[in-house]
């Protein structure tokens, strides 16, 4: 199992994050333990500790001074986090799929994706959009478990935590676009698709909807930064790719 972090340096880390991807900060700017520690509210002991997790993970760097500094990314940076958890989210479906997924698990994720449906209307402008985020989060959390292997739950979690991999990375702030909105049309069918692939034990199958499920946010990065620049503010964490 993953080591336990404790409150304090999960508290540490999780707001450090939000002030790195809200674009509070700029790219290289050298992060003040001082004043981060005040602002958050925490010591310096877990706040380091935090510093040093979220500089695995890529978001922060070492800079030859001392301390860490705000890491910019390239579009290819980001494209290949989102191509890795599609690679590892469809391993995990495609091993589920040949192992064979408990009947109450799999009941668990049918019902997650019927309520998922519940939050679309008529008008796409009317849906539960946080609902949606929320719940969206909640299936890919249930997709690491369904192989039964903590090995697949626990790379699974790591690959989630690369910058702009995680499956809510680019719609927590998009709830106003319409063109995100209509993407989610389709992976909602994605999602049914994924569960009758699971049910009737297609491997391939699967693998194939895991990874095409991922590249629906790199669709998505891909008209921000090429299509319309200006969305690139109602995802503050883009102003961290540079190029």
């Amino acid at each position: 199992m993953e080591p336990k972090r404790d409150s304090q340096t999960l508290k540490a880390e999780l707001g450090v994050r939000d002030i790195v991807l809200g674009g509070r900060m700029t790219p290289g700017e050298r992060l003040s333990e001082v004043a981060l520690a005040g602002m958050l509210g925490v010591s310096r002991t877990p706040l380091r500790a935090a510093l040093s997790r979220l500089e695995q993970e890529g978001l922060l760097e070492l800079i030859p001074s001392g301390g860490y500094a705000i890491r910019s990314f390239t579009t290819t940076d980001v494209f290949d986090a989102i191509e890795l958890r599609g690679v590892m989210e469809g391993t995990a479906l495609r091993l589920a799929a040949e192992r064979g997924v408990p009947a109450a698990r799999l009941a668990q994720l049918r019902s997650l994706v019927g309520v998922l449906d519940k939050t679309f209307t008529e008008r796409l402008e009317d849906m539960q959009f946080e609902r949606y985020v929320e719940l969206n989060a909640e299936f890919h959390a249930l997709l690491a478990l369904l192989p039964g292997s903590e090995t697949m739950r626990r790379e699974l979690a790591r690959v989630a935590q690369l910058p702009f991999a995680s499956p809510s990375a680019f719609l927590e702030k998009q709830g106003d676009v319409p063109a995100f909105r209509q993407s989610l049309v389709f992976a909602q069918r994605q999602h049914h698709d994924m569960v009758h692939a699971l049910e009737q034990r297609e491997g391939a199958r699967a693998e194939c909807l895991g990874r095409e499920h991922a590249r629906l946010a790199r669709r998505n990065l891909e008209f921000v930064m090429g299509e319309d620049r200006s969305l690139i503010r109602k995802v503050p964490g883009l102003t961290l790719i540079v190029a």
